[in-house]
Order: structure tokens, then sequence, then C-alpha cells
């Protein structure tokens, strides 16, 4: 990074903790190692669909690239509050998304499988493509630590009350004792375009400040997954003395949408381009930078990860139909 440092972008532009880079050695690297994807594999063998005719693979885990993270110490202005990614009005607005929970909205709350991949497979996430969305369908959210961390100092806090803490956020339009069309009192938290945010005043129930908890302590290489829906913030304050540095990785499944993703992507990064979801898409990104990733130094499981080289999905007898099909249409779309 030192060698390109006048062609960086990092936000908060005053003190940098977010790096605008997705094709360094090390990222790239990192995606492809064979501990990370037999990981990313482990973590989609929790979920399932309750149909088997659904088109996706939890099997083989899908690639998407992001950012890095260095926080440095005394930092108080890289603080994100508890949100859920995935959006925030799709919940409600999509039809197709509002299924996923619609144990929840039936009043079966109990009856809710967060793990039931069924209707995610095509909801749509990002109906007002926001900065920063996600648009392709990620099982968790996770990160790979570069430093030694440990609660306070800069680092990932989570409510792991997921079922009920679900529940309670995608009911509380309705029990709210403000009934108008501000979205701010109907849908509190909710801005089209944005993640779902939560805080004590519209959300006093979730009592976050105490079911909000710290993750332990990692040290470098130490993986850390979150579900999909999991609220999750960070320290307001990095009261360390050492960076919190991390790796952005989520864990991601061979779907359809995520097969027409991944082709956008691969075309992204032979251009070192920054990927579809992220500023400057399209734009020369890292084009030229001194140390650029080379493709060929991948093994063939990273790379097709990737979507990348030529080694296709092993499509066998005990897979179910809908696996079968999506792993099929990956082949053809990605290494045809």
């Amino acid at each position: 990074m030192a060698a390109n440092k006048p062609k960086v972008k990092a936000f908060p532009p005053e003190d940098p903790a977010v790096y605008e880079l997705y094709w360094t050695p090390t990222q790239t690297a990192v995606r492809a190692h064979p501990n990370v994807l037999q990981t990313q594999t482990f973590l989609g063998s929790l979920w399932h669909s309750s149909d088997p005719q659904s088109r996706i693979s939890t099997t083989h885990p899908l690639t998407y690239a992001d950012r890095f993270r260095i926080r440095r110490p005394g930092d108080g202005k890289f603080a994100l509050g508890p949100h859920s990614d995935g959006g925030s009005l799709e919940r409600w607005e999509d039809a197709e998304y509002a299924r996923v929970y619609q144990s929840i909205f039936s009043g079966h709350w109990e009856q809710y499988d967060p793990y039931d991949a069924r209707h995610r497979i095509s909801a749509n996430m990002d109906l007002y493509n926001g900065g920063g969305s996600c648009s392709t369908f990620r099982l968790f959210q996770g990160w790979l630590s570069i430093s030694s961390t440990g609660p306070g100092e800069g680092t990932l806090r989570v409510n792991p009350i997921l079922r009920e803490a679900t529940a309670y956020a995608l009911l509380k339009p309705f029990f709210d004792s403000q009934n108008c069309l501000n979205l701010d009192s109907t849908f509190p938290g909710s801005v089209p375009g944005a993640c779902q945010e939560y805080n004590t005043t519209w959300h006093p129930d979730l009592e976050l400040d105490s079911t909000m908890v710290s993750v332990p302590r990692v040290e470098p290489g130490d993986y850390v997954a979150w579900h999909c829906d999991t609220m999750h913030a960070v320290d307001k304050e990095h009261k360390g003395t050492g960076a919190s540095s991390v790796l952005y990785i989520p864990a991601c499944a061979v779907t359809p949408g995520n097969i027409e993703f991944m082709k956008k992507q691969r075309k992204a990064a032979l251009a070192y381009s920054p990927p579809p979801d992220f500023p400057g898409a399209g734009g020369p990104g890292e084009l030229g930078f001194r140390g650029a990733v080379d493709w060929n130094a991948l093994p063939a499981d990273g790379l097709r990860a990737m979507g990348l080289g030529s080694k296709k999905w092993e499509i066998t007898p005990e897979m179910s139909e809908g696996e079968k099909s999506v792993l099929q249409m990956g082949n053809e779309a990605l290494f045809a």
C-alpha cells in the first residue's frame, strides 16, 4: 500500500480507517486460501432450504471482494452504531424478502428459521440502489483479523439473540404507538437506500446497552462471522494501544443472482477496477499499481470461488435437484 499511497482512497478522509482497495495480493491470497474456503463451506452447511427445488448451493462458497479496515488507537470517528445490513424497508416492501419472515408476520415468530434460504434467494435487498449496499445474498457477514484486538479496542459488537431480535424489529412498526406516514416514526431507523439502524430511543425494548456484546479477543488469522440479519456495531472508541485491522470477507452461496454478480465482479477483478457495489466501479481503480496481484498465482479452488479459471464445480448424485441445477448454471456461465 505504501508504494501506491498517493493513489489510494480511504475514509473518513481526515483520519482514514477503511481503504478502497480490493485486489491487493494479501486480500486475494486470503480469500483464496483453502482454510478460508473450508471455513465458509462449514458456515454454509448451517443453512438449508425448505424447498428442495431451490437453486442454491452452500457446498461451494463464492468470493465477494470487499475492502479492509485499519482503525488506529484513540479513534472515535469510525463508530458504527447498531445496524443490520441487507437493506431496511426492503424487508417489508419487497414481497419475496417479506416471505423470509412470513412466520413472524403471521404471528408465529417462534417458528421463524433464520437459516432457511428459500425466499432469500430471489429477494431484492437493494430496491433503492443505495451507496454501499450489497447486491448479493450473503449467508454471513465476516472478516479476518490481521491484528490482536480485544473488547473495547475498536472491534465488533453483536446482538446474539437472532430470532427474538429479528421478530421485534420487524413487528415494531405494527405495535408502535405512533400511527403516521413519517418513516422515522412508522419504520424507525429505516431509510431508503440504507441499512436498518437501531438505537435506544427508537427501539427501547431491545435494551441495546446490555444485549450488544463484544466478540472475544482475536489474533491474526482468526475469522469472525455473523448471520446476515444480525444486529452489529463497532466500539464507539478504540481504547487499545494497537491498530484494529481486519479484511472484510463475507460467506456467499451459489445462487442465480450471485452467479450474475460473479460475472460482473470477475470483469472488475481482471481490470483491477472496484467491484460493482463499490465507489468508482468501472473506473481504473488499482490498474497500474505496483505489486498488483498475479491472478495466475492463486490456487484453482480460490480462482473458482471468484468465477475465474477453468475448474468447474462437481455435481454429485446426493445433491438436491435445485443444487444440481444452479451448479450446472454456474459452470456454463462462468467456466464454459
